[in-house]
């Protein structure tokens, strides 16, 4: 008997990376350039405190290590998404196609590429993993296993 984990992703997934690109998001360049402004157009009668110093520094070294923990997240779920597409290798699957009809065939091999989602390979096709709705382990056929022959209960002759 099989199992089959079913699932309803209609669309192949998005591929993540190490950083966002939004018009509204200051990177770390931009933080260290504000500083160095700052730092270059301040009132020498009056200088910025050691302290307001130190806490904008702080700042700056938290905006790179959130940005090197983003780029290991991203390597991770990259990783993490290749132990599952091997992990598919041998199993049957349901997908659906461009038209939106449901196939079904086993996973022979699996296509991991930089950059773009990994492909399944199922039947000489290759199938975005996104777009798998169910996985089955393939049936194994149990052996039959026939009861031992009966053997003739040996009689002991009648005494006379």
């Amino acid at each position: 008997m099989t199992t089959p984990i079913t699932g309803t992703v209609g669309t192949p997934t998005q591929t993540a990376s190490p950083s966002a690109d939004r018009a509204d998001q200051m990177g770390k360049d931009t933080f260290l350039k504000l500083l160095v402004a700052q730092m270059r157009f301040q009132d020498p009668s009056n200088p910025t405190s050691s302290s307001e110093f130190m806490a904008q520094t702080a700042t700056f070294t938290q905006v790179e290590k959130l940005e090197e923990i983003a780029a290991q997240n991203a390597e991770l779920l990259t990783l993490q998404r290749s132990l599952s597409a091997g992990a598919l290798v041998g199993k049957h699957v349901a997908y659906t196609d461009d038209t939106g009809t449901t196939l079904t065939g086993a996973v022979s091999s699996v296509l991991v590429a930089a950059g773009s989602e990994p492909q399944a390979i199922v039947g000489g096709k290759s199938v975005p993993l996104g777009r798998i709705t169910e996985i089955t382990v393939a049936e194994v056929a149990t052996p039959v296993t026939t009861p031992p022959a009966s053997t003739p209960s040996s009689t002991t002759p009648p005494a006379g």
